[in-house]
């Protein structure tokens, strides 16, 4: 087995799944209730459920851009795609619990759509030779 091509987002990855793991367990320790921030199908719920899966979710889809060969991290799109992966497996979740938080933060929900959506078309854009 070799290194990853793109390390960063390796180690990136494998510290959102950590990080669902443990918000996971901590939110876990109160969804029994059914009033638990506002009942089960509330905004502030559903949004923080949210937060927690793109943590899981994106820490895996970093962790795959990690292995991926192409683009090659020695290209300017390898690079940038990977910071896209990166920032967007980052500021999603954190859109999502700061949400739950205040609501007009969802405003905010712009930054890791354009992260993301810029990766995958980098990601594609830089097919193998």
């Amino acid at each position: 087995m070799t290194a990853p091509a793109h390390p960063l987002n390796w180690y990136a990855g494998w510290a959102l799944v950590l990080a669902a793991f443990v918000t996971g367990a901590g939110i876990g320790l109160y969804f029994h209730r059914d009033d638990f921030w506002g009942g089960y199908t509330s905004y502030r719920r559903r949004i923080v459920r949210l937060g927690h899966i793109a943590l899981a979710a994106l820490g895996m889809m970093n962790v795959l851009y990690s292995l991926s060969p192409w683009p090659g991290p020695a290209e300017w799109n390898g690079r940038a795609a990977g910071w896209g992966f990166l920032i967007g497996g980052v500021t999603m979740p954190a859109v999502c619990f700061l949400s739950g938080w205040k609501k007009p933060l969802r405003h905010l929900f712009f930054i890791p759509v354009v992260a993301l959506v810029s990766a995958a078309v980098l990601t594609l854009a830089g097919r193998a030779p």
